[in-house]
């Protein structure tokens, strides 16, 4: 019995979870018809967006050049050297720049929202914003989930086209032409792959800024309360990134 108590339990305090994000991003929504000021939103947007560009870029070169290290030889092996392009394009542009963009932001960007928001939460700057009559939703997480949700696929763009010139570097070192691995591209890749790509993005990008939020403002008193938040926040992220994104990968691309 002690077992499946815990597993209630756990259920039911995984559930509570789920509701409270639900719950905030319906209340976020309902905070957008106060827009907050444009600057605020462009500082978020270098934040979370701009800041963030380097560490992508470097992961999505690597996954680019790795992918087409670990499949090349295969496809020379077999006469198929013409496709390499097109399918380490196709892997990139679906699956792999959505959702690595999605997890190394859940890392960083969910990581500092988190700790942000919990900080200002145990410092009473919160409760400030509440005394001055401000709504500490479309204070702070309006401003953070509009800069996520724009943001992150601008990101997966940049990954995209990063992660297929690491895979053309790798092309040429197996002697494939330029003019092959483009006119591969050319042939079996459909907007489709990209588009549906970057729909997962922004998806991913509303569960990093709600997570966030959501974690920031029920960090417990006290520094540890803090650090916990941040840990919850990125690993809550990365997890219903991994979830989400089997369930759009089968809506998308069946």
């Amino acid at each position: 019995m002690i077992i499946f108590e815990k597993i209630g339990a756990y259920v039911l305090s995984l559930l509570e979870v789920i509701g409270g994000f639900i719950l905030l991003f319906v209340r976020a929504i309902g905070q957008m018809r106060h827009l907050p000021r444009f600057r605020h939103i462009l500082q978020q947007m270098s934040h979370l967006g701009v800041d963030t560009l380097p560490i992508v870029s470097l992961t999505m070169l690597f996954t680019g050049m790795v992918v087409t290290l670990q499949t090349a030889s295969e496809f020379i092996r077999f006469g198929a050297q013409s496709t390499i392009g097109g399918v380490v394009t196709i892997a990139v542009g679906r699956e792999l720049g959505p959702v690595l963009v999605g997890v190394v932001s859940a890392g960083r960007v969910g990581a500092a929202i988190t700790a942000e928001i919990s900080t200002m939460k145990v410092t009473e700057q919160i409760d400030a914003l509440r005394v001055m009559a401000m709504n500490p939703i479309g204070y702070l997480v309006v401003p953070r989930l509009i800069a996520c949700l724009l943001m992150v696929p601008l990101l997966t763009v940049f990954g995209d086209i990063i992660g297929s010139f690491g895979g053309y570097v790798i092309a040429r070192y197996y002697g494939i032409s330029q003019f092959v691995y483009l006119q591969s591209i050319n042939t079996f890749v459909v907007v489709h792959d990209f588009t549906g790509g970057l729909f997962k993005a922004m998806v991913f990008g509303i569960i990093i800024a709600i997570i966030g939020c959501y974690h920031g403002l029920g960090a417990q008193e006290g520094a540890e309360g803090v650090g916990k938040a941040t840990t919850r926040s990125v690993v809550d992220a990365i997890i219903l990134i991994f979830f989400t994104n089997c369930l759009l990968s089968m809506l998308l691309y069946r």
